[in-house]
């Protein structure tokens, strides 16, 4: 099949290009850099010319109240070219929980672009993924501040981005869900005791202090972010981190 992977260049995005490519598939990255912009359109019809299948990777540049444009402008603009294109299968990746967080910009936003996506003209698929292990050192800079890092306990399932990777390119390989797959890490931790365990691989000696109002997840009321029910990605946090 002819897969057209927008945002194929990014964390995600490359993986299953080399993923779909590997499995004998036509995977072909598309991007800024490639000459395609998703908010004024430009590009979109070439890149989606051929396709069986489009996987939509692209992300708000921000995560505030300006991101559910972002997504609205850039779904209709692509689910417009893709039925242009006769593309059969449309795939995103969302976030497990994100219908579960209103009080998040972001996570609002995302759920608009899922509902966007389910409404449009094209069969169409979701993976939702809980929250990438790669992105661990961003958490805690977030709330930084000297020698200790202010966490939530807040649940958290983490997934490594090679295996959030490999369910997308196994979605888009296959028929239309019409629905949501689930997929995420084999272990859950509260977010202040996965910032322990970072820091101490690291050889960092900063202090995590457990502080329900710091930082984006204190919005996060219980366990939404996880999901016993998900598909159970292999990678463990102790063998990632090595």
């Amino acid at each position: 099949m002819k897969i057209a992977v927008i945002g194929g260049t990014g964390l995600i995005g490359s993986q299953v290009v080399a993923d779909l490519r590997a499995a004998g598939h036509e995977a072909v990255p598309h991007s800024k850099s490639t000459g395609i912009d998703v908010i004024s359109g430009q590009g979109l019809d070439d890149a989606l010319r051929g396709a069986d299948v489009v996987v939509n990777l692209t992300n708000s540049p921000t995560f505030d109240e300006a991101s559910p444009a972002f997504f609205q402008t850039s779904m209709d603009n692509l689910l417009a070219a893709a039925d242009r294109a006769g593309v059969g299968h449309f795939v995103i990746l969302s976030i497990v929980g994100v219908d579960q967080v209103p009080e998040l910009d972001y996570y609002k936003a995302k759920l608009l672009q899922e509902q966007i996506l389910a409404a449009g003209p094209v069969p169409y698929s979701i993976v939702r993924a809980t929250q990438f292990m790669d992105f661990m050192d961003a958490v805690l800079s977030w709330t930084a501040d000297g020698d200790t890092v202010r966490l939530p306990a807040t649940p958290i399932q983490p997934i490594a981005s090679k295996d959030v990777a490999r369910a997308v390119a196994e979605v888009a390989a296959g028929a239309p869900l019409n629905g949501i797959r689930s997929v995420a890490g084999p272990e859950v931790f509260t977010l202040d005791e996965l910032g322990r365990i970072t820091l101490s691989h690291k050889g960092d000696d900063r202090s995590v202090v457990t502080d329900p109002t710091a930082g984006m997840f204190a919005a996060v009321k219980g366990d939404v972010l996880t999901d016993k029910n998900a598909h159970l990605a292999p990678t463990r946090y102790a063998d990632w981190l090595s």
